[in-house]
């Protein structure tokens, strides 16, 4: 029986392990064990390294894009390959879980009091963003299967279609948490709670340009819900910040590249 390989180094099994990876796979994995190395240091002997610290490392990677999850399964990789080599006594891959918590606090906007701000969204956003939620987790269940089989190869390091699968599930968890905290932070306005007759989020409006004569409509919604195609404008944007809270017949100004336009607003629909 050879002798276990106890002290080899972090970086020394990193590079035993990028060796073995299809070429495909080598430089995205590259970039995520390196990062691993840093981390711990290169010399570090790989068996001195503790579940905690796995945890710890985990706990403050960025996670600000749909690739975290991704990136964590390469990392994911290497502690696997360890583990079957006899490199660690524990399987450290198992203590590289994502934080839902931090995806939250990094998805959600946070005022200076430390308060998680809200963002108003219309009813129909809200439920776009629900239904897309319902369809992640649909193709959340379909991909774990399509891992479960994958990985009764057993061999990691050349099951492409098991890299596949961990990849696009990655980018799925990643989307569920982004859109899960986009709900938790969403507020949907009640347009009948506006008994008043001022512009407000989700209405639409029809402005006249008091030079040409020329009519735009225009629907006022959240940052998220923008589609220009559609006449689908954000609340923040210069037309919408001009218009929120003004009445049919007022007159705006609005600066845009070709200048100051004035437009009235002819009709307010609900």
């Amino acid at each position: 029986m050879s002798e276990v390989k106890s002290e080899l180094s972090v970086s020394d099994a990193a590079r035993d392990y990028l060796s073995g990876l299809p070429e495909e796979e080598v430089e995205p994995a590259r970039t995520e064990v390196f990062r691993f190395i840093r981390w711990f240091g290169k010399d570090r002997a790989i068996s001195q390294i503790t579940p905690a610290e796995i945890g710890n490392f985990a706990e403050r990677l960025s996670i600000s894009d749909t690739e975290y999850l991704g990136k964590l399964e390469c990392v994911r990789g290497f502690l696997l390959y360890s583990k079957k080599k006899a490199w660690c006594k524990t399987n450290l891959a198992t203590h590289l879980k994502a934080h839902k918590s931090k995806a939250v606090k990094k998805t959600s906007a946070i005022s200076r009091t430390g308060q998680v701000e809200t963002i108003a969204v219309t009813q129909e956003g809200y439920d776009k963003m629900a239904a897309e939620l319902e369809t992640l987790k649909n193709a959340r269940y379909e991909v774990i299967e399509e891992v479960r089989k994958a990985a009764a190869d057993k061999d990691f390091r050349e099951n492409a279609p098991l890299h596949a699968a961990r990849e696009r599930r990655g980018k799925i968890e990643g989307r569920i948490m982004e859109v899960e905290a986009a709900l938790k932070s969403s507020v949907v306005f009640d347009k009948n709670q506006n008994t008043g007759l001022k512009v407000c989020l989700g209405d639409s409006v029809v402005l006249c340009d008091l030079k040409s004569g020329q009519e735009l409509c225009y629907t006022l919604v959240s940052s998220s819900e923008v589609d220009p195609a559609k006449g689908k404008i954000s609340g923040a944007s210069p037309i919408g910040k001009a218009v929120i809270d003004r009445k049919q017949g007022d007159t705006i100004d609005i600066t845009a590249p070709v200048g100051k336009m004035r437009f009235q607003i002819k009709q307010i629909k609900r």
